[in-house]
């Protein structure tokens, strides 16, 4: 495992639709840990679904890549830690490789040395093409000297944290993703799915997408605690509840 100091800068990706106003307590709460500087990427709901095109990749990537540089001109180790939810932990996945993608050559992991993904669908037998595209061309923990983490969520649909829309719509989330409903996931993206193949592992119990999913999810100040000090610490695989 490649050894990534804890206080070093982060940058945050959010997820579809998601903007940045909901990560913000993420990035105070990891500066109040001692992390020299936590920024979250602007986002807008039209910029996420601009993200069905390759150019609406490159625009939020721009972003990503403009965000890293500020932070790494003034960080500690010349490096920075991503942190990506959902569809923006695979889209970090991009950035980090040195392929062309939209005139861009991106060379993420040059700058960034630890990749958390938190409920990112990673694996999937049905996918949108551009993150098909990602699996298919960097498979797996693809950047040698960039530790992956990824973070998955069990919602048990009956229990009270999970929420009625949860309830609703896991199931066929679940089949369009990996082709079953009889899995486990966080009420969006199954277990299996968020595992991304050679990364270390943790389960969260009980855990959601995101608040429209369930009560508790990967925000929470207990789940945040749990897999933030998961990653730093360099535990290969774990199930917290």
């Amino acid at each position: 495992m490649t050894s990534v100091d804890s206080n070093q800068p982060v940058v945050i990706l959010g997820g579809f639709l998601i903007t940045e106003e909901a990560y913000q307590p993420m990035a105070d709460w990891l500066m109040d840990q001692g992390v020299q500087d936590a920024q979250v990427v602007s986002v807008s709901r039209y910029d996420w679904l601009l993200t069905s095109w390759g150019f609406g990749w490159r625009r939020v990537l721009d972003r990503v890549d403009a965000l890293v540089k500020e932070l790494q001109a003034r960080s500690s180790t010349g490096r920075v830690t991503l942190i990506g939810h959902s569809s923006g932990g695979v889209m970090l996945r991009l950035y980090l490789s040195d392929q062309l993608f939209h005139g861009r050559y991106y060379c993420g992991a040059t700058r960034c040395d630890r990749l958390i993904t938190l409920g990112s669908p990673h694996q999937a037998i049905r996918s949108t093409p551009l993150r098909a595209m990602v699996d298919r061309c960097f498979p797996g923990c693809h950047e040698h000297g960039v530790d992956y983490v990824a973070i998955a969520g069990e919602l048990l649909l009956e229990s009270s944290t999970a929420s009625a829309f949860s309830r609703r719509s896991a199931k066929a989330s679940y089949r369009g993703i990996v082709g079953s409903v009889d899995v486990i996931g966080d009420g969006l993206v199954p277990v299996e799915s968020a595992l991304l193949c050679g990364a270390r592992h943790l389960i969260q119990l009980e855990t959601a997408h995101g608040g429209l999913f369930g009560s508790i999810c990967y925000f929470n100040p207990v789940r945040l605690h749990a897999w933030w000090w998961f990653a730093v610490g360099g535990s290969q695989q774990s199930r917290f509840g």
